[in-house]
């Protein structure tokens, strides 16, 4: 025992001294006056008992690791104790030293370890400790088998910090639901995570992102990620290896230098327990239910005094929100409305979608009325008796969607016959033009209102909708507007072609400027095609493209019990880079071959 504890102390010294060397003045508790500011992190001195204890008492245990200035515990969540217990690490500072036991016993013959993870800083500057992983045992021996990888969220695929690791020799789907892990980890800034001192043997992987800190999956409020097919560990567990240093999330290098065996994508299941969640008045005339879970199943819907063609209604994409007008001119909307919902409810004891009769009382809480064309029983100012619309069209989007006109509540009459589409030359000369419109897949009040004309750079597009061309549900009509848009003829924009080749199914390509995770333009096709992108600004973009495997074009997340993963989403890497650097006044031709940066 003397003689491991000799090479414990002499391992510990190799992993410290040199840190003992950047400064050669520790802080103290008060800060010196003048000079440069302190920006040395601190560093532990003194471990009792010491790494690699074997046959530590399952109750009472305690652990001492001194520092060498006083340090504050900035997040106590983040000493975490793998495998975890159900209750966290009780920590306390005694001087310069952290104090840390357990609520609770121990397992026997188990490896532990500790992991510091932006846990601690010191106590003046709030320098970070770099954090380590500190093993002991229960048992007679160190379990000595190391796993790593990294986590991502599934939809940008940006590292995800702070997601909780964690290994399962129980390889049944319910662990995961039911059970603590028997090693567990949290990921870094890179979302980087290594699992040290774990047994040889099968394991099934998973992270999550742990809402309340149990270690437990939670559906309905974790983040959770899986890898479908079982490990078993690879690497053996050394102090002195990359992937268990520490390392400032600053230096690169050494981050990205780091083993990383597997690749977690965080993602949010749809609940699968269906019920109705909430509704209300959204209006006089209209209202809304949502669900728990999507594609909810309603077999009928009914509000009293009103016929089922005077019941306006439209889901969402995911059919887990419903929309409703009340499509009767003859007077204004209920206070009070009485809806009936006959609809297929999760039963709480078999799981089993069953019929269910909900009746939704929904009050209007005040705000402005949409009032009837017919009812004269208030005054109403203009606004009050006038179709509601809007008419937009964007110069980066006019090729796609053209103009844009859409209604507040669901219209009963257009007459696109009236509308009146011109444009103008940049020299000014006046054409008049014929169109083409299209409803709104997902949205009944939505039109594109497109020109058959090709569409020119520096042209100027008008279209008018005269007056009393438009009627709502109100019986109202509009009054006369017109919507103008300037294509730039800017020479110092640029467009790409971007041509899509071996695209073998629907995919989902979207234009992403700059760090933005969000989609500027985004396109969904199903076939090989050069899509044209005008009007770009100098700057750097990325292109994202989403395997659009049930072909819904929606980008579908995953389901744990289904073995089903998020659909894939790849973001295109231009040679070494990963964005495309797009000059002023640049024509460019970028071949994308779909199948190879799907990897299918």
């Amino acid at each position: 025992m003397k003689k491991a504890n000799l090479i414990l102390a002499a391992a510990l010294v190799a992993l410290f001294a040199p840190l003992l060397l950047v400064h050669s003045c520790a802080n103290t508790t008060q800060s010196p006056t003048g000079g440069p500011k302190d920006t040395i992190p601190p560093y532990i001195v003194y471990i009792n008992p010491l790494p690699g204890t074997v046959n530590v008492p399952l109750k009472d245990a305690r652990f001492y690791f001194e520092f060498n200035e006083y340090v504050k515990i900035k997040d106590p969540k983040n000493i975490v104790l793998s495998p975890p217990l159900s209750k966290p690490v009780k920590s306390k500072l005694k001087g310069k030293g952290l104090v840390l036991s357990f609520e609770e016993a121990l397992d026997s013959n188990t490896t532990y370890t500790i992991s510091f993870t932006d846990a601690i800083t010191d106590n003046n500057e709030g320098n970070p400790f770099a954090g380590f992983s500190y093993v002991f045992s229960t048992g007679k021996s160190i379990d000595s088998m190391l796993v790593t990888g990294t986590v991502r969220d599934c939809n940008t695929l940006k590292p995800f910090k702070n997601a909780t690791v964690m290994l399962y020799s129980d390889l049944s789907d319910s662990a995961v639901f039911l059970k603590r892990p028997v090693a567990a980890a949290k990921s870094d800034d890179w979302g980087y995570f290594s699992l040290p001192f774990v047994k040889d043997t099968t394991y099934r992987i998973y992270a999550i992102k742990d809402s309340d800190g149990n270690n437990i999956y939670d559906p309905e409020n974790d983040l959770i990620a899986f890898i479908d097919s079982l490990i078993r560990p690879k690497l053996v567990s050394y102090d002195t290896i990359p992937e268990m240093l520490k390392y400032d999330m600053k230096d690169t290098l050494n981050c990205e230098a780091r083993i990383s065996e597997h690749e977690l994508l965080l993602f949010r299941e749809k609940p699968t327990k269906q019920y109705l969640r909430n509704s209300g008045r959204t209006g006089e005339r209209s209202a809304f239910i949502s669900f728990q879970a999507p594609y909810a199943w309603i077999d009928s819907l009914w509000v009293p005094g009103y016929r089922a063609d005077q019941i306006i209604t439209q889901f969402n994409a995911t059919q887990d929100s419903l929309l409703l007008w009340l499509n009767n001119i003859s007077s204004h909307g209920p206070d009070t409305l009485h809806l009936f919902v006959n609809y297929r409810k999760t039963d709480d004891s078999t799981g089993v979608l069953t019929p269910d009769l909900e009746h939704l009382r929904l009050v209007e809480e005040g705000g402005r009325k949409q009032y009837s064309r017919v009812d004269y029983s208030v005054k109403r100012t203009h606004a009050d008796s006038i179709c509601k619309f809007t008419l937009e069209a964007k110069p980066e989007t006019f090729e796609q969607t053209g103009f844009v006109l859409s209604f507040e509540l669901p219209p009963v009459n257009i007459d696109f016959a009236e509308m009146k589409y011109r444009y103008l030359n940049p020299r000014q000369k006046e054409s008049s033009g014929t169109f083409t419109y299209e409803r709104d897949s997902t949205d009944l009040r939505t039109y594109y209102i497109r020109p058959n004309d090709k569409i020119l750079p520096g042209y100027e597009y008008f279209l008018k909708i005269p007056q009393n061309t438009l009627r709502d549900i109100t019986g109202w009509q509009n009054d006369s507007t017109e919507c103008r848009v300037s294509l730039p003829n800017d020479e110092s924009s640029s467009t790409v072609h971007l041509a899509l080749q071996n695209v073998g199914g629907k995919v989902i390509v979207d234009l992403m400027e700059g760090k933005s995770s969000k989609a500027s333009r985004t396109f969904v096709v199903d076939k090989d095609c050069t899509i044209d992108i005008k009007y770009l600004k100098e700057g750097k973009y990325s292109i994202r493209i989403t395997d659009d495997s049930n072909c819904n074009s929606i980008v579908d997340t995953g389901s744990l019990l289904e073995h089903r993963q998020p659909e894939k989403v790849v973001f295109v890497k231009f040679g070494s880079q990963d964005y495309l650097d797009i000059p002023p006044s640049a024509d460019i031709v970028q071949t994308i071959d779909v199948k190879t940066v799907l990897g299918k």
